[in-house]
């Protein structure tokens, strides 16, 4: 039987070239996307290139009923990678309610639905803007992490703190963060890539 991954922000771009790896190396795979800053056709693109076209579900994350829909519709998910989130630093800065709101009201969401449906792993996306304003160049994963510059970067200090208070409380939850830098470029068939509305 395959592995049911999870994978919100499945429609974005970096939540499409993960999909498009994991359903080539035997997962299943079900997208979870409000389409904000992406389309629903990525999800046809993504068969196109895999050869199975993952299921799509259109819903908002900070909506925790579509959530629990979402996830009795799928049960028995082996893991939920988390992509979603409002993304822009210098948007975040006039609008910091909304990335607070967008960014951590999901984040809770998933982790209560973990909790409820016994999903035991997260692999969430976290930033480089955790470091801040770094001492040191190049920045390490050793290096230490410093005040966020922005309202975004606060939410992705504030996601791994939260992650890391659930874990150490259910000790059925495990996680890890990702802090990686601008990832760019597009698939070598040109089907996905950088392709942000706005």
């Amino acid at each position: 039987m395959k592995k049911r991954i999870i994978v919100t922000g499945g429609t974005g771009y970096i939540g499409s070239h993960t999909a498009v790896e994991l359903i080539q190396e035997g997962f299943e795979v079900i997208l979870a996307d409000n389409l904000y800053n992406s389309e629903a056709e990525v999800a046809d693109r993504i068969g196109q290139i895999s050869g199975t076209t993952p299921v799509l579900e259109i819903f908002d994350l900070c909506d925790a009923e579509k959530l629990d829909a979402c996830l009795k519709k799928h049960s028995g998910a082996d893991a939920i990678i988390h992509f979603a989130a409002y993304k822009a630093v210098g948007e975040s800065v006039n609008k910091p309610l909304e990335y607070y709101r967008n960014n951590l009201v999901s984040l809770m969401n998933l982790l209560d639905a973990m909790r409820s449906y016994n999903i035991p792993f997260m692999v969430f996306s976290s930033s480089c803007t955790v470091y801040g304003q770094p001492d040191i160049l190049p920045v390490t994963e050793d290096a230490p992490v410093q005040p966020a510059v922005s309202p975004y970067g606060n939410t992705k200090q504030i996601g791994e703190e939260i992650i890391r208070d659930t874990v150490s409380a259910f000790e059925q939850i495990n996680a890890i963060s990702l802090r990686y830098f601008n990832p760019i470029g597009a698939h070598p068939s040109a089907l996905i890539g950088e392709l942000p509305r706005g």
